[in-house]
């Protein structure tokens, strides 16, 4: 070994010491490593306490060890910046009743999260929240009247507003007088309804008016913006009751915005994306006419960024043709971004404590600015920089404003728009390759078994009169063809019981015949199409194309394109398992304006069916 010199021994002792100092103030700061005790003491459905006593230390914890640790469940479009905002509360070193404090954010979909308090959380559901955040006070609402009313405090602080706008291509919205002119809902049915379409303002280039909306029963702009169509056809602004939802020139008015739709979805990512891709190849005017989403994303996607992770601004150039905001002038609804410290038996009042700390930190000026700089409004509703006419947003807006119903309202409304909806035409192709066969983990269960289970719980996602074909594909399914018909075009309601035996009696066969069987679902759809409704067709695979009759990847993607939006089938697929070809399953979707489906883990095809049939 080689011998230090002198000089360097007092280097090394300084080292050593130094290094006992930094364990010694951890171990301070960690109040010796001891984790607080889940579950104690008695929960309060009152509002968290902020008079708790808070401090700040020199040294920010590195992870949640010996911290009371606050999980807290912010809706997507917010997480990534929540994220960062409680990484910089950490850096403070903050301390409640002598601990220190990790928030731990993570992100779920509004709708879902409210389904699973109401149901009662499960280890399905993902982490267990003791802090909720979805991105309007409507699911707040929705839970107090489905769930335990006790989870929810009487009084609910906002963290940040966006309100709901029907987003529009520029060059669309400057024919209708924008932003002069006030717009709002009834413009929108006045063009839907117009058999010159687009050619009434001199652009029959752009084809009939085509709306983008998403399914309320998950995304928080598909039911802000159902319940902002409700309040539209009866002219009220407050106070709508439910023989208003149930009136039938309610139901006239809302049926005429839901014809216009060109699908729905459970994320306006999957709009957004699709009017991205479009535009770059130069067709930003004919995907969609208009779309309802959160003013936020209207900047998001005007930066090149639909997601609107802040990890990916910049990564992508603007649009070509930009959107802007049009805010209903019938009204709109605000995504006022609550913060619910929810009255369960496990958030103690040390969470609840450090949960109130961080909610003052987010309200403070610099954090606000964050929310501000990323195209929210404060949590009192003030317009930042980022909200100005170039960037397709208007400050001065929305000038009316709708608090969501009464909860048995809400929950009306919700429940009818299945009934309102349009309806949808789908043909659902299913692989039954031999790999399909294979176990999964330790269920003892295999792919196609759990596959076949999701299926036909899906089918009860559909509305009785909505119509489905359904399709199985391996590589020699007949003498002729790689795919097989199990069961005609037909309703739900006529043919339930045949769809899920059909299901039931699906074998694993061969290989995978992925091209040709996606190739001629789609061409039996637009020999099928009907216009009235969403022309659709689902394919579910586990493997990479292995057919070499038609091994012509390029020439699927360039068959599933069309100009013609008025007549384009959607492919939605789903990559099943860990040797699903995501990447060739996103192009197929992606050519056909569609959506494809991560469900690489098998345990999570149940929801990912029900994310898919969301679409519909």
């Amino acid at each position: 070994m080689a011998r230090r010199s002198p000089s360097a021994l007092p280097i090394i002792a300084a080292a050593i010491a130094g290094l006992l100092l930094i364990l010694g103030v951890k171990a301070v700061v960690s109040g010796g490593g001891k984790k607080a005790p889940r579950g104690a003491g008695v929960t309060s459905s009152a509002a968290p306490s902020a008079t708790s006593p808070s401090t700040r230390s020199t040294a920010a914890p590195a992870d949640a060890a010996g911290c009371t640790q606050v999980k807290l469940a912010a809706s997507s479009e917010k997480a990534e910046l929540l994220k960062g905002i409680a990484a910089d509360y950490r850096n403070t070193g903050a301390q409640i009743d002598g601990r220190c404090v990790f928030i731990d954010v993570f992100s779920k979909s509004s709708g879902g999260a409210a389904e699973a308090l109401a149901r009662g959380w499960q280890d399905s559901d993902g982490p267990r929240p003791d802090v909720w955040s979805p991105a309007s006070s409507s699911w707040v609402v929705l839970l107090k009247h489905r769930g335990d009313s006790k989870l929810v405090p009487a009084d609910v602080p906002r963290i940040a507003q966006t309100p709901l706008v029907i987003a529009m291509p520029k060059p669309m919205a400057d024919k209708l007088g924008w932003p002069q002119k006030t717009l709002g809902w009834g413009d929108v049915i006045a063009l839907s309804k117009d058999p010159a379409g687009w050619g009434k303002y001199g652009q029959p280039q752009w084809g009939a008016f085509r709306l983008g909306k998403t399914n309320p029963n998950f995304s928080t702009s598909g039911l802000n913006a159902t319940i902002g169509t409700y309040f539209a056809a009866t002219g009220l602004s407050s106070d709508l009751t439910a023989e208003d939802v149930k009136a039938q020139k309610t139901l006239d008015y809302v049926k005429s915005v839901e014809a216009s739709v060109v699908h729905y979805g459970d994320t306006t990512l999957t709009f957004l994306a699709n009017l991205q891709q479009a535009d770059d190849g130069g067709q930003g005017l004919t995907y969609i006419s208009a779309v309802t989403v959160e003013e936020k994303s209207v900047w998001d996607y005007n930066k090149g960024n639909p997601s609107g992770d802040p990890k990916t601004l910049g990564k992508h150039k603007p649009p070509q043709i930009p959107l802007v905001a049009i805010y209903p002038k019938e009204g709109t609804l605000v995504s006022d971004n609550p913060y619910v410290v929810l009255g369960a038996g496990w958030v103690d009042a040390a969470k609840r404590n450090a949960a109130a700390d961080f909610l003052k930190f987010v309200q403070q000026p610099a954090q606000q600015k964050k929310f501000e700089q990323a195209a929210f409004r404060s949590f009192e509703g003030k317009p930042g920089a980022e909200i100005t006419v170039g960037n397709g947003l208007l400050a001065a807006e929305p000038k009316a404003v709708i608090d969501p119903p009464a909860p048995s309202v809400l929950d009306l409304v919700q429940k009818s728009w299945n009934a309102n909806r349009k309806r949808a035409r789908v043909i659902m192709v299913v692989d039954v390759s031999g790999s399909m066969k294979e176990t999964v983990g330790n269920s003892g269960e295999s792919k196609l078994s759990l596959a076949k289970r999701a299926a036909t719980k899906a089918l009860d996602q559909f509305s009785p009169d909505d119509e489905l074909t359904l399709w199985a594909f391996s590589t020699r399914l007949t003498p002729t063809a790689p795919y097989i018909e199990l069961v005609s075009n037909r309703t739900l309601r006529d043919g339930i019981v045949e769809f899920k035996s059909q299901i039931s009696a699906l074998v694993p066969r061969s290989g995978t015949a992925l091209y040709a069987s996606t190739r001629a679902a789609v061409a039996v759809a637009r020999k099928q199409f009907a216009p009235d409704r969403i022309n659709a067709v689902i394919v579910l695979t586990d493997g990479k194309n292995e057919y070499p009759p038609d091994n012509d990847l390029d020439g699927l993607v360039a068959s599933l394109q069309t100009e013609d939006e008025e007549q384009a089938v959607r492919v939605f697929t789903i990559a099943y398992g860990d040797q699903a070809d995501l990447g060739v399953l996103r192009r197929i979707a992606d050519a056909s304006r569609g959506a494809a489906y991560d469900a690489k883990d098998p345990a999570s095809i149940d929801k990912v069916f029900t994310a898919v049939v969301s679409n519909f």
